[in-house]
């Protein structure tokens, strides 16, 4: 069973990633689960403390998905990285960094701080494999694995918006792309 503070976040979770952080209210999330407004300050106080709530709940899954996968092949985290965007397509939503970078701009120092965390940790995480896969001699690339990852998750990124106008074709043959041109041997 959740918590009214697990609805929220969800909630919030929700609205950020399909409307934006600056489109939402906390009279929206008191609609969406039936509590009042008083409630939501309750657990908190800010709009800006329920969007690091937020990042942190994404930070927990990232950390989650990073320990059940680090004995794991670099393909298979190849695999779930993909999956993720897969997920968020299938939900019609965008990422939450997607989301939060275009309000940046808006959005509180603590906010700032707390999406350039989370943002690098991914990005930790898909250099970390890419480079095991590398060694291995899994994947392929000329660039560092750093580089690497930074154009990978860009275009996913950017296809995940895109395809929402082009199509899921288009979503599944970046995705298809991507992992071949990793397992692809350079002559």
């Amino acid at each position: 069973m959740t918590t009214t503070r697990e609805n929220i976040i969800h909630e919030a979770d929700y609205l950020v990633r399909n409307n934006g952080y600056n489109a939402f209210s906390f009279k929206d999330i008191s609609y969406a689960i039936g509590i009042k407004t008083a409630s939501i300050h309750y657990h908190f106080p800010t709009k800006s403390d329920l969007a690091i709530a937020v990042l942190e709940e994404h930070l927990s899954i990232l950390e989650k998905t990073r320990e059940c996968y680090k004995n794991k092949t670099p393909l298979e985290n190849l695999d779930k990285f993909l999956s993720i965007y897969s997920q968020i397509k299938k939900e019609n939503k965008v990422c939450i960094v997607g989301s939060l970078a275009t309000d940046l701009n808006t959005v509180d120092e603590k906010i700032k701080g707390k999406l350039k965390t989370f943002a690098l940790a991914f990005l930790d995480w898909v250099a970390a494999f890419l480079e095991k896969g590398r060694k291995e001699h899994i994947f392929h690339f000329d660039c560092t694995p750093r580089i690497k990852a930074l154009l990978i998750i860009s275009n996913m990124l950017a296809i995940l918006q895109l395809s929402r106008l082009t199509g899921q074709e288009d979503f599944e043959n970046v995705k298809k792309t991507i992992k071949n041109e990793l397992l692809k041997k350079m002559i």
